[in-house]
């Protein structure tokens, strides 16, 4: 099954998607296989990260933060703003696929996993997942 979901963000920051995600295997009604969770941009990404501790999500952003920094004078790429080549650079240190198996028609992950959608620039933005859920 292929199946697309859409993310609405409210900017800058980790938006979890996982039970969105596990939604979709269920509707698919794969016992056995794989999921993969594609994103279709270059200002945004996706990690696996801690969803049980919210400082996990703070201390990733911060270190983002310090990592590409928005209106660095050395971009050029600052057609959208001083966050534009940001988001890039964010998004490129990242992911934006991710595949899990599935079992028991469920997401196979570790106890304190979640799936987010890594927002990167500061503006609100749809965001669209693309699903692939196959049997095994």
């Amino acid at each position: 099954m292929r199946t697309q979901v859409t993310v609405h963000t409210q900017g800058r920051g980790l938006h979890e998607v996982t039970d969105v995600v596990r939604e979709e295997v269920r509707r698919a009604g794969v016992r056995e296989g794989l999921c993969v969770v594609y994103l279709r941009h270059t200002s945004a990404s996706l990690v696996i990260q801690e969803n049980a501790d919210p400082s996990a999500a703070s201390d990733l952003e911060a270190w983002f933060d310090r990592a590409a920094p928005d209106g660095d004078p050395s971009h050029t790429h600052t057609a959208e703003g001083p966050d534009d080549m940001p988001s890039h650079i964010r998004a490129a240190l990242t992911r934006t696929s991710e595949t899990f198996i599935v079992a028991d028609g469920d997401l196979v992950r570790g106890t304190w996993q979640g799936l987010f959608l890594f927002e990167h620039r500061h503006a609100a933005h749809v965001r669209k997942l693309d699903l692939m859920i196959t049997e095994a």
